[in-house]
């Protein structure tokens, strides 16, 4: 399967309580980070890897990022499963489901951004013919996060809670769920079928011991969740991402 036939959903319908103090009224993705929306960051990936179709699961003030996006961003076609109350990050692909047609499904948390190949994901998740594969980015402890515990064939066999916990013998760094998630369509199934809300609290446990694996990624990652990593994404976005005019809607005749 070519890259431009992976369809992406991106998790967007979060309530953004912690954001609220500096963010107010507006959702996470749609938080101005250099002069642009968090969200033309994560687009502008899958702008670079040549995939096409990206269906936004959008809750909390979803119109506002229909109304600041439209049907199409530099190529990108793009579609919105709006829900109507909050129903977690299972639950918003479970409503995503109609548009998630394709044999392969990449899934990304709309309030994280890891610098890192997604050719390289890719790769990894067919290499090992695996029906869900997890993002995994390596940073000093764990506390705010959890970790993510792998076999030498990088199985996960177990996930921890968030701690203190500074690694595990065999390796000092702590490896954390980076947000991003590729499916086979009978783990997407699994999670439709499931009832569960929670993909990290009720899905991902549960598929431990199945051919569940993590992808060992080499790169800085951040999250714009609490008002302290919001303040670390302007700095974050200048090392990394070069400065580009948007025009959001206009986007596609560029």
């Amino acid at each position: 399967m070519s890259s431009d036939q992976i369809t992406t959903a991106i998790l967007a319908g979060g309530l953004g309580t912690r954001l609220r103090s500096v963010v107010a009224d507006t959702p996470k993705v749609l938080a101005m980070v250099r002069g642009r929306p968090f969200l033309s960051y994560l687009l502008d990936v899958l702008v670079e890897r040549d995939l096409k179709n990206v269906v936004l699961c959008t809750g909390y003030l979803g119109e506002q990022i229909q109304g600041a996006f439209g049907d199409t961003y530099r190529g990108l076609r793009l579609n919105y499963s709006q829900e109507a109350e909050p129903l977690g990050t299972a639950g918003a692909l479970r409503l995503a489901a109609p548009f998630l047609q394709s044999d392969v499904v990449l899934v990304m948390n709309g309030d994280s951004y890891y610098q890192t190949d997604l050719s390289l994901f890719l790769s990894c998740h067919r290499n090992r013919c695996s029906d869900a594969t997890l993002l995994l980015a390596a940073v000093p402890d764990s506390e705010r996060y959890g970790s993510v515990v792998l076999d030498q064939h990088d199985h996960i066999v177990r996930f921890k809670e968030k701690s203190d916990d500074k690694g595990d013998s065999s390796d000092e760094r702590c490896w954390i769920n980076a947000g991003m998630y590729l499916f086979s369509q009978r783990m997407l199934s699994d999670i439709v079928s499931s009832g569960a809300e929670s993909l990290e609290r009720e899905v991902f446990p549960a598929w431990v011991g199945e051919t569940l694996h993590g992808c060992r990624s080499q790169g800085d990652f951040l999250d714009v969740g609490t008002p302290e990593s919001y303040r670390a994404a302007e700095q974050f976005f200048a090392r990394y991402v070069p400065d580009r005019g948007l025009s959001l809607k206009n986007e596609s005749a560029q």
